[in-house]
């Protein structure tokens, strides 16, 4: 099967980004990557609902695992009041002062519900109330029910459903730039598929598996479920990278430009990376020319955190594509930082023979 063309990845990354995929309700997602895959890969399935692709090259090993988390942030059905409202439990990291006003999907038993996520009227408000950030704890969804009786019977809303955030997949400018929810880390989803279709032939050494993995906004859940059906050589993480290029940005915090390269995480609050293989990252990029930004997090993890601490240690590490605006309801990537980090990765995955890897934690 031959690789994709751009207009079929842009395509993909749509058909990714806009299906529902909160924690534990990864299912849609799953069934576009492996609508994708096509023939390259059969899928099969940890415990937790990951999704597993394996594909062959000259070798059985090295087993390379390229990990890309499926679900998105978004929220739950934690209550609903008499009048037919829905109060909600976030699923993931949210930053409250992006919620208020925002279109969302309840995913109902009864079928889909457009909400709204609304709070009390700014102009019931006292000035010191106006004055403060709206906490999530004191909002709702707003789905059109008459009563709790009518939001529970009529239309099939129960405690525990998934909530999604809506936003349409859009290009901007000239084209390169995409909008769209869910880049974390649809993305990362998306580079897999299109790794498989690129590697087709089968010239690569090892053993090459590529999972979209459950849960990771919750704490990197499937990650360690499929790891320990995988049982990697070696763990690459494919993610978004936080973009600090707009006003106010510091470069100190959040230093990675769009339009600038695939980005490689370097530090993180669950992984440092493996020293050989990170520079072995870098040395492709240079011998490549192939543009690469180095970034740090402080906060947050990846599912290279539990990759990498599988049985005695996994040599890991995390690439990343550019992105503005994560877990809000619209991100923004370039597509041309999305192919470079793709080449990278394909070029990676080349070098990654048995003689090599065997030496990255000598």
């Amino acid at each position: 099967m031959a690789e994709l063309e751009r207009e079929q990845r842009i395509k993909m990354m749509e058909e990714l980004t806009q299906a529902p995929g909160v924690p534990g309700f990864e299912g849609a997602v799953a069934d576009v990557m492996s609508s994708w895959m096509g023939d390259l890969a059969e899928p099969t399935y940890d415990g937790l609902g990951s999704v597993i692709f394996e594909m062959k090259g000259r070798s059985d090993g090295p087993r390379i695992m390229l990990a890309g988390h499926m679900d998105e942030v978004g929220f739950m059905v934690s209550r609903v009041t008499p009048e037919g409202f829905l109060k909600f439990q976030p699923l993931g990291g949210w930053w409250d002062q992006v919620l208020l006003g925002h279109r969302v999907v309840v995913k109902a038993a009864g079928g889909d519900h457009v909400g709204v996520i609304g709070s009390k009227p700014p102009h019931i408000l006292e000035q010191k109330e106006r004055d403060k950030v709206v906490k999530a704890k004191d909002m709702f969804i707003d789905v059109g029910a008459r009563n709790e009786e009518d939001a529970r019977d009529n239309m099939g809303i129960r405690v525990g459903d998934p909530v999604v955030p809506q936003s349409p997949f859009s290009r901007m400018g000239d084209g390169d730039l995409l909008l769209s929810k869910a880049w974390d880390d649809r993305v990362g989803c998306a580079l897999i598929v299109d790794l498989f279709h690129r590697l087709s032939d089968g010239d690569f050494p090892g053993t090459l598996v590529g999972v979209g993995t459950t849960q990771e906004e919750i704490g990197l859940r499937g990650a360690h479920t499929s790891v320990e059906k995988v049982n990697p050589d070696v763990g690459i993480a494919l993610e978004v990278s936080i973009a600090g290029d707009v006003p106010g940005g510091d470069k100190d915090k959040a230093g990675d430009e769009l339009r600038g390269g695939p980005s490689l995480l370097v530090f993180d609050k669950s992984m440092i990376p493996n020293l050989a293989l990170r520079n072995l990252v870098i040395d492709l990029a240079r011998e490549k020319d192939i543009p690469l930004q180095v970034s740090l997090m402080g906060g947050g993890a990846t599912d290279a955190g539990k990759m990498h601490l599988h049985a005695g240690g996994v040599p890991s590490v995390v690439l990343g594509v550019p992105t503005r605006y994560i877990h809000a309801q619209a991100g923004i990537l370039s597509v041309e930082d999305y192919e470079q980090t793709l080449d990278l990765l394909t070029e990676l995955i080349r070098a990654l023979d048995a003689e090599r890897v065997s030496k990255f934690t000598r």
